[in-house]
């Protein structure tokens, strides 16, 4: 029995095949920012187009489709972020951009696709029996004075670009076929098309990167003098102050992180696929025009690295602020234990004062009871005088004094040690 999976894996080993493409071509390529969520309606504005010419429509939670609707092809391409569509017309190429394949293509459809656009190119491919291309036809054909070309694929083909937006709205790619099959000339197309639509995505983070720069050099800035007054600290007061502004600061730290993060890890694999695409175009130089991978170097790089700086400065800020929060904390625990200390000490002397009055007050009571027993003695002694009973009342009373005063001094401690046990069988 197969596994459930096998079929689905395959087809994702086999994804979006390159085109087959006979020169002379043309293509024009588009790129909507759609979100992950918009899979369904992506796909669904397909379908209208192949129920618009009449031709079978897509399999449902199919990612990439090639139909040939007549007058131009389309390869459609549903990605993680964004959807690419890509059209291609055979046409003869006297001026390869004075029209394009995706003129044929109905414009309220196109204006219709969900998203927004973000890479818009038109691709020529010139057949190799025609005449070469002089500087002077490529300044007019690009209108730019940053032309990028290079021999590719082992000089199997020469292609310029300017990275440039033209009045159209497009940029524009010039390939000329030198000894290209038709394979080659799909994923060479390919190729340049990726370059373009990951180069773009991956640039999407610099924005985001360059808003929150602000805030981010102020909540270094806020750290730096946290750190610095940390060493002037009066008292405990002063202390919870400033782990209240460390705690908003890490609050800001984890908000921006929290926005950045998702967009600077889609840009390093976005790059990471760029500098691919351009390794395997096998570029060698042409005569005073940059490669690709030098403008990409000089234009794209210092982006990414900006992207780059920002998460790793973020990333400190919050180690930074971590170990100060620990820092102040250490110092509110030692403060707090001077305090419970203090506190102990106090009830430590009140509990000695407490014993040493309970004491006086306990030598009081002996003292008086032993009093008011002896008056009660020489009392009752007084009255058995009185009825003829010859006594001395005043040495007997002088002689039991010490043995009443043991008796009451006996018996407060036998009930002192008689709560204290009853208390402790409580505890327990």
């Amino acid at each position: 029995m197969d596994h459930p999976l096998r079929s689905v894996l395959i087809e994702e080993v086999h994804a979006r095949p390159f085109a087959a493409l006979k020169p002379p071509e043309q293509a024009s390529h588009l790129a909507f920012v759609s979100g992950e969520d918009a899979a369904a309606a992506d796909f669904a504005h397909l379908v209208r187009l192949c129920q618009h010419y009449g031709v079978p429509s897509p399999t449902p939670g199919l990612r990439h489709f090639t139909v040939d609707f007549g007058t131009f092809r389309l390869k459609w391409e549903r990605h993680g972020e964004f959807c690419t569509y890509t059209f291609f017309h055979r046409n003869p190429l006297e001026q390869p951009f004075a029209t394009s394949a995706i003129s044929t293509v109905p414009q309220d459809w196109l204006q219709a696709i969900p998203g927004k656009r973000l890479v818009a190119v038109h691709v020529a491919v010139e057949q190799r029996d025609g005449p070469a291309r002089t500087a002077i036809e490529l300044g007019e054909i690009f209108e730019s004075e940053t032309l990028s070309g290079s021999r590719v694929f082992g000089g199997a083909a020469l292609t310029w670009t300017d990275f440039a937006v033209h009045e159209d709205g497009f940029g524009r790619i010039l390939v000329r076929d030198i000894g290209l099959d038709h394979f080659e000339a799909g994923r060479l197309v390919q190729r340049l098309l990726e370059i373009e639509t990951y180069q773009m995505m991956a640039l999407l983070a610099l924005p985001l990167v360059q808003a929150h720069g602000p805030r981010i050099r102020q909540i270094e800035e806020e750290t730096a003098q946290i750190a610095r007054s940390m060493s002037e600290i009066a008292d405990l007061e002063d202390t919870r102050a400033l782990l209240t502004r460390l705690s908003r600061l890490s609050a800001d730290v984890e908000s921006i992180t929290a926005r950045l993060s998702y967009r600077v890890d889609a840009t390093r694999a976005y790059f990471a696929l760029v500098r691919r695409r351009i390794e395997r175009l096998r570029e060698e130089r042409l005569e005073r025009l940059q490669t690709i991978e030098e403008f990409m170097e000089r234009r794209l790089a210092p982006a990414m690295q900006t992207c780059e700086t920002a998460a790793r400065r973020l990333d400190s800020l919050s180690r930074r602020l971590a170990r100060a929060s620990d820092l102040l904390r250490t110092q509110v625990d030692v403060a707090l234990q001077e305090q419970n200390r203090d506190v102990l000490l106090s009830m430590d002397r009140r509990a000695r004062l407490q014993s040493r009055l309970q004491r006086t007050l306990e030598v009081i009571s002996i003292v008086a009871l032993t009093y008011y027993l002896a008056v009660l003695l020489m009392t009752i002694l007084g009255a058995v005088k009185a009825a003829g009973v010859p006594l001395n009342v005043e040495l007997i009373a002088g002689v039991a004094t010490p043995f009443l005063l043991g008796i009451i001094w006996l018996a407060l401690r036998w009930t002192r040690q008689a709560v204290i046990r009853r208390h402790e069988r409580d505890l327990n």
